[in-house]
């Protein structure tokens, strides 16, 4: 074992090097013992808390012969006077110039090859042997030969180019930790590549890091530069103390080895793991290109940062660490055979005295030694943790061991008292049975365990004497309270439902306080200190007790109890990840997946003892001391078992490189084949060739060239076996660099196996005889021959690094990606990645690698425009994201850049890239990328946010103009619903004056008309709404929130009167039976405030339209508020009072116009109207005048003077503008609910006027019957053709604005909240509406009807005006259904035949037709069309249970419905045989046709109703979803069910009692039908088909269709529309809806039929028509 310090000694070592200044965070061991020469430290601010991000410290003792040593100290000779300095790489670059000057030499490459010569002065380095010696523990050579091309000096150089070489101090790591923070250490190099793609003149710096990443292209002749390689770990320092070289590198959020074991579905995609070997070969190719191999390659050394980029672990390597002689090494083998730490006079070194492990942990021989009785428990559970991941020290995740007793008694083998019982957890000992099974059964997601067996919380809480105070707050509580931790070891088990830590079986230390405020930690009465404890309790843990039941835990801890049957049966089923695809570093890892076997041997011989018949033997709790007694069958059978264990676990002793049996050191030294070019790099005249050629060529267009992708996807599996035949012949390769090939074959074989190629035993027989693991025929074929040649036995004829990354394995994405996405990883700016990506993709990068490698691009730069930027910043983000949207597919777009964009818009503040994608072009530019319904659902809400909650004025500015901009285009419809009815939500919450100018220049763009019917009913709910609440005792948030949605009422209100004309205001304002603003200052109960608002905008308003209308309508409805203000008792007495208490702050209003008293309405109002109206007109309308004027005169020294002018004494002070309160509370409630809310039902307007005798005017609708010529004249007068009507009124059971349909007449009847009106209907067709369909931007709908002749006719209806503007005229037959295409603008329609035709122009582009169909078609019609009269020909046949719309009599050779497979772009089509047809309408041909038989013998039944899951509802990223069944209804009421891949029928049961006329899928296995029998029902397909499905009844007429909207129902039945909800349970839903269903409306005087409802679920239309 190598002598490392313990984590105690490392840190004192740390803090006492650096002042202080660093916090130790944890000790980085590989085994796992507290021994370590790594930690995880952070930088400490002047409170000496950490400040910074981690780094890594990693301490590497010198030698005398130790390279890294030598290399600093060679420094420091020729700079004794400092401290610090700046980079490798600087160092390099600034001798290079000083010999530039020289010499006159001005080419670069020779300047840097030259450059070596200059570095390297020492002549023993100068001078190095030409060998390759293997990255090895430690170097066994006196002498440095690691490289045949460079001296070590000059590789460390290379690979550590942007180190800063320094003493030890706290300053220098703070000046480290701040470059890194700032971006500054590699900043150069990214300016200089976007000068280059800028076209301009960038230096040296970009050439060079173009030719580390493989441009022109990968070369093993390289020279080493000042740049480092993108995929090597940085080394930010080398800090020298004494004894130590300490090396400081940024600490990666994760490992390979943690994505392998804790996430990995991290790795998405079979491009990503290429993408990653990709990374690794070209880190590989520069390494090797030095001469040197790097070692030691396996997954735990391939770090990791937060995109995945990854880094390979350097700093095991032979030119960092030390060379030891013969005689050091030797002794340093002796002397590592004890346990322990090397620092003199350390406590820890008798700790750890007697145990055996050791660094490379071998699993497989380390369980058969614990099986036999030679290892520990402890040492054997230490081993099962370091596989596990788990670190000791690292309080997030840390050893764990069991508890083993609860510390009541002294531990007693012959009793049972006192010992835990291991086969349960102790999470499950501390909840209790009872409530674990309580929390799985009512858990979203199943689960027993929601947290770790060991979390943080509880390490802290038991460390807590030895932590400081400041990690205490932050892990435990932010107040200290030190009587709040256990203060003895048994009210520590009973406290925590965590397992122990090992510190407690080892360490007497952590029973001893630091604190002063923390007494010791108490040790049970038995013991008599700490140390005795510690003694007793790891015996306690060695005991043949636990020795029997230790299995027990391992199973539920680390094994197979962990997931599946076992662990629901243990009770320990843990909470899964919410996110699987992202990257972890800490996770339990599930080691085994059989019963883990019981130990043979139960007492552990601490001695050196081989004698094996004193070994104990285990059975139950007997224990038996002498020679075994069991029969030798029963060994042999526990040994069989054990062998078989350790056979099935072998992979957790993974092995990724082998040492020849010839060489047992470890350490080859082959010499290598010397070509030409690398005998002359060595002595320093390198041969160029055309390379300085080949350089300077290298521009923009070069690069664009590099990077493009070609049609053709990767080459394939033919060409990839001719390379590798090719690369048995390439230049030969030394045997060390072909053992990093091997690791690297070894670690690619994994990521596709998800577990090890390679154990010890696989290993060796591949290597004596040739045999490969079985595993290898698992990989795909590409990868299996990929990896084979990496893993050749003849270790001559694998390939290089060079030969691999050349390979066709790898696509050209993968290599175009690689370019793009490497400079984005060098330590720099934000502002200088984001102006290199900007750029590059300005450029045409992101066209140039095609849609794919854009989209693999994208997760690497849109975080950078995440950030706040500066304005620069910001018009290179705008760039970025345009060339995504243009370069990136829909689905692509909606999956990575709209959520960029929606974190932009919900940043608080301004920000200019926020306004920039506020503009009108942007947005239509998504609209063309993603559709209209995309950018509605997520991005439009986030427009909306801008305006209120103390919005930015400028982004405010933006938002509102965008939205006025956009109203018109999207439609009257989806403004209401998507714009208007959200702004009004906003009301009362912060909402600017932005805002509410939306609302009022969209009602300014549409009309008159649409303001009367969308916004005035909307905003007088409001108002009555809040002034219910305001008489009601609500909570002071609801009190105040009404107040302010008040005012922002009157706001929007008063915005409005300016747009109306006069007739309009007085109609609207001022004709109902109370005028609005009369309204709210009638109430006694509102705030001062908001009657000073309303006071003032009623004066507006009558300015607007004038005196007489004044005097007309407004003065009579204030006769009741001037009646109460003259004789109250404030008049009389000429004093004022406050009356109710005002809510709002008084700082925030105009102290000279802020009203006092609810008295002051008189001197704001009475003086306005005399000067609107002139005093003799006001006193002959008010009749109380003489009062006014005496109060007036008696308080305010009013009166009127009669100058001919208006008088304005006591109106001027009384400000008009809105008054500003505290709007504080607004925020902490929030009023809005869903669109529909509840369950009720519509009525017609007839109903709707005699039921609400005195809201609506009769004369205001006259009847429908209209010529169909007449529909054109009509659409300008909407309002009056309106079939539906909603009557507004305030409902008391919610906390928000409610607009509810109230009944028409029916007094059982419930009320369908609904929170508008309907906006525009029209007369679609002759006779009657059959289907309907909307358009997936919700700007079209498409109905079909019966036209004249009874033939089939559809029409497309723009829902801006609800204009027809185009149609299709081709079918002969009544068109039953109709289906548009998701590919652009063609549609399908079904009339017995299937018709395919544009949308645009009306013209036919194909019909589908079965066979005997054709003829059939025209010569005889349906049946029953040629028959049946007029009104039978327009009506559903609702009282038949077994004839439909088709009779029986129904040609069996047409179709009859069909649905679409959005993700196939594939019809499904019912015919009338009872079949199923597929249908390609991309390629326009018809495919497989699924026959069945028929169910019922009596007579033929047709295909009435089809559907599939998936196709009616949409994936998260707005992708259809794959069919995994298809359900077809059959006119007799059967289902059948088949498989959507095999045709193979799933199940067949009578689902109704008649013609089930539509099918739905809700979820996959949810499937929902409707019938002529009055039912609808949900079938759960997971209980199977012969259960009692879910049944909604009540209908009085056959359902003749449904819409499934989120988790409700809407139902059509005739003339009736009904509601039923599926978020109640099952056995909830046959209860309350089994037998009645909620009450329909009907219109009984015309018995017009619905027809057919469509539900728009993103902008919450509601699409009805009726069969008139």
């Amino acid at each position: 074992m190598r002598e490392e310090p313990c984590f105690e000694c490392l840190q004192r070592r740390i803090e006492s090097d650096f002042s202080n200044k660093l916090i130790f965070s944890y000790g980085v061991s590989d085994s796992g013992l507290p021994f370590c020469s790594s930690a995880a430290v952070q930088v400490a601010d002047p409170k000496g808390e950490a400040a910074s991000a981690e780094f890594i410290l990693v301490c590497m003792p010198t030698h005398a012969h130790d390279c890294l040593s030598k290399y600093v100290d060679e420094y420091f000779m020729e700079n004794p006077e400092d401290s610090y300095k700046e980079g490798i790489g600087d160092i390099i670059a600034s001798e290079i110039i000083h010999h530039q000057a020289e010499v006159g030499v001005l080419n670069l490459t020779d300047e840097t090859a030259s450059s070596d010569s200059l570095l390297n002065k020492s002549e023993s380095l100068l001078n190095g042997s030409r060998k390759i010696i293997l990255a090895g523990l430690r170097s066994r050579s006196s002498k440095c030969s690691h490289s045949s091309r460079f001296s070590c000096s000059r590789i460390i150089s290379a690979l550590a180019s942007v180190a800063r070489v320094g003493i030890s101090s706290g300053l220098v790591v703070e000046e480290f930790a701040s470059d890194f923070s700032s971006g500054s250490v590699e900043d150069h190099v990214l300016c200089s590549l976007s000068l280059l793609m800028e076209g301009k003149a960038s230096g040296r710096e970009s050439l060079n890091f173009l030719n580390l990443v493989g441009i022109p292209s990968f070369n093993e002749d390289i020279f080493p530069g000042c740049l480092r390689h993108p995929n090597i770990v940085p080394i930010l320092g080398m800090l020298k103390t004494s004894d130590f070289v300490n090396l400081v590198l940024p600490k990666a959020p994760y490992t390979l080895e943690n994505i392998l074991h804790y996430s990995p579905n991290a790795l998405k995609s079979e491009w990503h793991i290429k993408f990653l070997i990709y990374q690794l070969l070209s880190a590989l190719a520069y390494i090797h290109g030095l001469g040197v191999a790097l070692g030691n390659i396996c997954p735990s050394n391939v770090m990791l940062t937060d995109s995945c980029w990854s880094w390979l672990w350097i700093c095991d390597s032979p030119w960092l660490r030390s060379n030891l002689t013969s005689e050091n090494e030797e002794c340093a083998i002796t002397s590592s055979s004890r346990s322990g730490c090397f620092i003199a006079g350390c406590p820890s070194q008798d700790l750890y005295a007697d145990l055996k492990l050791s660094p490379s942990i071998d699993w497989h021989s380390s369980f058969d030694r614990w099986w036999r009785g030679d290892l520990s428990n402890f040492e054997y559970l230490l081993i099962l943790n370091r596989l596990a991941g788990r670190r000791w020290g690292d309080h997030t995740f840390h050893t764990v061991m069991p508890w083993v007793i609860d510390f009541s008694i002294k531990p007693d083998q012959s009793v049972d008292e006192g010992w835990r019982d291991l086969s349960k957890s102790k999470w499950r000992l501390a909840k209790g049975d009872e409530q674990l099974d309580f929390t799985y059964s009512t858990s979203e997601i199943p689960h027993h365990v929601s947290d770790e067996c060991l979390s943080e919380l509880a390490v802290c809480s038991y460390k807590a004497r030895r932590l400081p105070l400041s990690v205490l707050r932050l892990a435990v509580r932010s107040v200290y309270e030190p009587n709040e931790y256990p203060s003895n070891m048994q009210r520590l088990y009973q406290w925590t439902p965590d397992e122990c830590i090992p510190e407690f079986y080892c360490d007497p230390q952590i029973f001893c306080s630091l604190h002063s405020g923390m007494a010791d930690l108490a040790v049970p009465s038995w013991a008599r200190s700490p140390e005795e404890f510690i003694k007793m309790h790891r015996d306690a843990l060695e005991s043949d007790k636990v020795s029997c039941q230790i299995h027990h835990w391992i199973d539920i801890t680390f094994g197979y109890k962990m997931s599946g049957q076992a662990a629901l049966a243990a009770k320990n089923v843990m909470l899964p990840s919410s996110e699987p695809t992202r990257p972890r570093s800490v996770g339990r890892r599930q080691l085994f997946t059989q019963p883990h076997p019981t130990r043979r041997c139960s007492t552990w011989k601490t001695g050196n003892s081989s004698n094996r018949l004193g070994v104990h033997q285990c059975q139950g709790s007997e224990i038996v001391s002498e020679k075994p007694l069991l029969p030798q069958t029963v060994y042999l059978q526990d040994l069989e078992e054990a062998a078989a264990f350790s056979e099935h676990a072998r992979y957790l002793s993974p092995l990724y490189c082998y040492h020849p049996k010839n060489n047992a050191d470890g350490i080859s030294s082959v010499e290598e084949p010397a070509s030409e070019s690398s005998k002359k790099s060595v002595s320093g005249k390198p041969d160029l060739g055309n390379k300085k050629e080949v350089l300077s060529d290298i521009d923009l267009n070069y690069l664009l060239d590099y990077i493009e992708v070609d049609d053709e996807s990767s080459m394939g599996y033919q060409e990839l076996l001719l390379w590798r035949q090719r690369s048995y012949h390439s230049r030969a390769i030394s045997e060390d660099v072909a053992k990093d090939i091997f690791s690297v074959g070894c670690i690619l074989a994994e990521l596709h196996l998800r577990r090890p190629l390679f154990d010890s035993t696989s290993l060796a027989k591949y290597l004596e005889n040739d045999i490969l693991p079985g595993l290898i025929q698992e990989l795909p074929p590409h990868t299996k021959a990929l990896v084979e040649a990496c893993i050749l036995k003849d270790w001559r004829r694998r390939p290089s690094a060079k030969s691999l990354l050349e390979s066709p394995y790898f696509p050209t994405t993968v290599r175009s990606s690689y370019l793009f996405i490497a400079p984005l990883q060098l330590l720099a700016k934000d502002g200088s990645r984001l102006r290199y990506a900007a750029n590059f993709a300005k450029q045409g990068a992101l066209k140039a690698m095609g849609t794919f490698g854009a989209e693999m691009c994208a997760p690497y730069c849109l975080p950078l425009v995440e950030a706040p930027l500066s304005d620069t910043e910001a018009e290179w983000a705008y760039i970025l994201l345009k060339e995504f949207l243009k370069c990136l597919k829909s689905k692509a777009v909606k999956s990575l850049v709209l959520p960029a964009i929606q974190k932009i818009l919900q940043a608080t503040g301004y920000s200019h890239l926020k306004v920039s994608l506020l503009q009108d072009s942007f947005v239509r530019e998504v609209w063309n990328r993603v559709g209209k319904q995309t950018y509605l659902e997520m991005l439009h809400p986030l427009v909306i946010s801008n305006l209120y909650v103390a919005p930015h004025k400028i982004s405010a500015s933006a938002a509102s103009v965008l939205l006025i901009g956009s109203s018109e285009e999207l439609g009257a419809p989806i403004t209401v619903h998507q714009t208007i009815l959200p702004l009004i939500h906003c009301f009362g919450k912060g909402i600017c004056t932005d805002g509410i100018d939306v609302l009022v220049r969209i009602g300014g763009l549409f009309g008159e008309n649409f303001i009367a019917r969308h916004i005035l009913p909307l905003l007088k709910n409001v108002v009555r709404y809040c002034i219910d609440v305001s008489s009601m005792n609500k909570p002071e948030p609801m009190q105040s929130w009404s107040a302010l949605a008040l005012i922002d009422c009157l706001m929007a209100l008063e915005g409005l009167v300016a747009v109306l004309p006069k007739e309009g205001v007085v109609k609207e304002l001022t004709e109902d039976q109370s005028c609005v603003h009369v309204t709210v200052l009638m109430q006694t109960n509102l705030e001062i405030p908001v009657l000073q608002v309303a006071a003032n905008y009623l004066i507006t308003l009558c300015q607007r339209i004038g005196p007489d209308l004044t005097a007309l309508h407004v003065l009579p409805k204030l006769k009741e508020l001037f009646d109460e203000l003259a004789f109250s008792p404030e008049t009389a007495n000429g004093s004022g009072s406050l009356g109710r208490a005002l809510r709002f702050s008084k700082s925030k209003v105009d102290e000279e116009s802020q009203m006092g008293s609810r008295m002051d309405l008189v001197l704001l109002l009475y003086p306005s109207f005399a000067s609107l109206l002139g005093i003799e007109k006001l006193r002959q309308c008010c009749a109380t005048w003489l009062l006014f004027e005496q109060y007036l005169l008696r308080c305010h020294n009013w009166k009127w003077e009669y100058t001919g002018e208006s008088s304005r004494t006591g109106a001027e002070n009384i400000s008009a503008n809105r008054p500003i309160f505290s709007k504080a509370s607004a925020s902490e409630y929030n009023p809005a609910k869903l669109l529909l809310n509840g369950v009720g039902w519509s009525i017609p307007q007839s109903q709707g006027v005699r039921g609400a005798k005195n809201l609506i005017a009769q004369k205001r609708f006259y009847s429908l019957h209209q010529d169909p010529v007449e529909r054109h004249a009509a659409s300008s007068n909407i309002r009056k053709r309106e079939p539906w009507f909603w009557f507004p009124s305030p409902a008391a059971n919610w906390d928000g604005p409610d607009f509810l349909g109230r009944v028409g007449g029916l007094k059982d009847e419930l009320p369908w909240k609904i929170r508008a009106s309907v906006i525009y209907s029209a007369r679609a067709h002759h006779g009657a509406l059959r289907s309907l369909a909307v358009c997936q931007d919700e700007c079209a709908v498409f109905t079909a009807g019966v036209g004249p002749g009874f033939k089939g006719t559809i029409q497309r209806w723009e829902l801006t005006g609800i204009d027809c503007i185009s149609g299709y005229y081709g079918h002969e037959e009544v068109v039953n259904d109709i289906c548009i295409l998701s590919s652009s603008g063609r549609v399908a329609s079904c009339d017995g035949t299937i018709h395919i035709w544009n949308s645009q122009t009306g013209k036919l582009i194909k019909v589908f037709s079965e066979p005997s169909a054709d003829s059939l078609h025209l010569s005889m019609p349906l049946s029953s069309a040629s028959k049946i009269n007029n009104d039978q020909a327009n009506m559903l046949n609702a009282n038949s249970l077994t004839s439909g719309i088709l009779t029986s009599a129904f040609d069996g050779s047409l179709y009859t419905c069909m649905n679409l497979l959005e993700s196939v772009e594939k019809l499904v089509v019912g015919t009338g045989n009872g079949c199923i047809r597929f249908i390609d309408v991309v390629q326009g041909q018809k495919l497989h046709l699924w026959r069945s038989e028929s169910v019922d013998s009596g007579f033929s039944s047709f295909v009435s109703a089809v559907c599939s899951c998936g196709s009616d509802r949409m994936q998260v990223d707005g992708a259809a979803a794959l069919p995994s069944w298809i359900a077809a209804g059959l006119s007799s009421g059967n289902c059948r069910l088949l498989d959507a891949r095999s045709g193979n029928l799933i199940a067949s049961w009578r689902a109704h009692d008649g013609y089930i006329t539509k099918l739905a899928a809700r979820e996959d296995h949810f499937l929902v039908s409707s019938s002529l029998d009055r039912t609808i029902k949900i079938w759960d397909l997971r209980r199977g088909w012969s259960s009692e499905p879910i049944t909604f009844r009540g209908h009085t007429d056959g359902v003749s269709g449904f819409s499934v909207w989120g988790k409700d129902i809407i139902s059509i039945s005739k003339n009736k529309i009904g509601l039923s909800s599926l978020s109640r349970s099952a056995d909830e839903g046959r209860a309350a809806l089994g037998n009645t269903s909620e009450t329909l409306h009907a219109r009984s005087r015309n018995k017009k039929l619905v027809s057919a409802i469509k539900y728009k679920y993103s902008s919450l239309l509601t699409f009805i028509s009726c069969r008139n």
